[in-house]
């Protein structure tokens, strides 16, 4: 499904209608600066950021590509992938990803290229879902886990990406994140070096 872009297209327009565009606006009203939206997909969230955001979109796809074109025309677009981000050390004030790292071949590599995209003092703002912490969703998702990701074309319902975000070296900010069954908002600071020397330092 991820990858026949009118059919995710409906299906997101639905989830939209249902509420999932207030988590939409909530995840780009705080973006600032010069701005990367890794996984853009057919470009949804693209007309949302707020006036003065210089907004360049990501995604692997070149057929989603085609459709965030025509829904933002004025904003860059870059085919690759997030493990392998086509831009220079310390580029980006925020980093944006909506419902991406489900699918993530290598989630570790991904956000360690985000780190190193990020200047200092960036922020990444995530939107995604995962693993349920109620053990029965919980084994259900691991149960599901192998047709779901053939049949969505990648995605892992059971990924624990908050986990793998602070295991980066990320700290998530607890004073804006947002939680809801398996959905999760959260903005993320790189620790920094002098930070983590400093924990290493202590009995």
């Amino acid at each position: 499904m991820e990858h026949i872009p009118w059919l995710y297209d409906g299906f997101m327009s639905l989830a939209d209608g249902l509420g999932f565009a207030r988590w939409r606006r909530a995840l780009v009203r705080t973006a600032r600066g010069c701005t990367l939206e890794v996984g853009c997909g057919t470009g949804r969230n693209l007309p949302l950021y707020p006036p003065g955001v210089a907004v360049v979109g990501l995604d692997p796809d070149p057929r989603s590509l085609v459709r965030a074109r025509r829904r933002a025309p004025h904003i860059p677009l870059v085919a690759a992938r997030v493990e392998a981000l086509p831009f220079r050390a310390g580029t980006f004030d925020t980093v944006v990803s909506s419902l991406v790292f489900c699918s993530v071949e290598d989630p570790a590599q991904g956000l360690r290229e985000i780190r190193r995209v990020l200047r200092e003092g960036g922020r990444l703002q995530m939107l995604e879902h995962v693993r349920s912490n109620r053990p029965f969703w919980a084994k259900f998702q691991d149960h599901i886990q192998p047709l779901w990701t053939y049949v969505s074309g990648g995605c892992r319902p059971n990924r624990e990406t908050e986990a793998a975000v602070e295991a980066a070296g990320f700290r998530i900010d607890s004073s804006d994140r947002e939680a809801s069954g398996v959905l999760r908002r959260f903005r993320a600071r790189p620790i920094s070096k002098t930070a983590c020397a400093s924990v290493l330092k202590r009995p």
